[in-house]
């Protein structure tokens, strides 16, 4: 799976645990209708993966869906879901090329006024 947007926040390498767990959050903005911002967690050495991508750059990010059920001392069963990224690219901004003017919309068209109705085609097919 993967998820592709804007980059919004990219949080600092944290550390958890006597065995040094490492994480990073990753929130992208997804360019929608309705934009959504999608936490990703990056874990162990692909922390790494963030270090050169910046604020506002453009990115596809692929992912996987994680999921754990958890009892808690009450004996209540919840569960949790993560969305964690193992793979990061930049995406390049679609620009029309320099030499295609761009395309009037439809509305600086006139309609046509001049159609008779009883004219007929003459094409042979």
């Amino acid at each position: 799976m993967e998820v592709q947007g804007r980059i919004k926040v990219i949080g600092e390498t944290q550390t958890f645990g006597s065995n040094g767990f490492r994480k990073r959050e990753l929130v992208v903005t997804t360019e929608e209708q309705y934009p959504q911002h999608i936490m990703v967690e990056f874990v162990q050495d692909k922390t790494d993966l963030l270090n050169s991508y910046q604020v506002g750059q453009q990115v596809k990010v692929n992912i996987n869906l994680r999921g754990r059920e958890w009892t808690n001392p009450q004996g209540e069963v919840k569960y949790f879901n993560s969305i964690q990224g193992w793979r990061i690219e930049a995406l390049q901004s679609e620009a029309a090329p320099a030499d295609m003017p761009p395309v009037p919309p439809t509305a600086a068209f006139e309609p046509a006024t001049d159609l008779n109705t009883e004219d007929h085609d003459d094409l042979p097919f």
